[in-house]
């Protein structure tokens, strides 16, 4: 048997599924006209797991697995250590501090953009996303060192 890309991606797919069902497991459900806050997490991760499923049964068309290349493995570690790196602090230094590292981190580190240009597409992009769903939509977001 090949073991093809799909199989993987799909099977990586169930997995995190089944682990993000796990830990949403203590979270109540509720009804639909009052859910809980564990309506989202286990809705999302059945749909995930739903399409893992049909990735994996349309898998035979993909390229078989030991056919990948991986010399971009690096950059993609890159991304995940950055990535991380910004949700271990996003508490602690807040929403707009995080964030706005974060897209300048990426476009300077990652990407080797221009320093001033990444800085100031990082705190607009920041300031808007904070505009659009801190005050226009009122979703909570962590306040962090600023306060606001």
């Amino acid at each position: 048997m090949i073991i093809r890309t799909d199989h993987v991606a799909g099977g990586a797919f169930l997995a995190l599924g089944v682990l993000v069902f796990a830990i949403s497991g203590d979270l109540p459900f509720g009804t639909l006209s009052a859910p809980g806050a564990g309506m989202m997490p286990k809705l999302m991760t059945g749909l995930m797991m739903a399409f893992a499923l049909l990735i994996i049964a349309a898998g035979a068309e993909s390229k078989p697995f030991k056919s990948l290349d991986w010399s971009d493995r690096g950059h993609a570690a890159l991304l995940v250590l950055i990535t991380g790196t910004a949700v271990a602090l996003y508490q602690t230094l807040g929403f707009l501090i995080t964030m706005s590292l974060l897209v300048f981190t990426l476009l300077v580190v990652v990407e080797r953009r221009h320093v001033l240009r990444a800085a100031a597409y990082g705190v607009a992009l920041t300031v808007f996303a904070y505009w659009l769903f801190g005050i226009a939509l009122k979703a909570p977001l962590e306040h962090g060192l600023l306060w606001f």
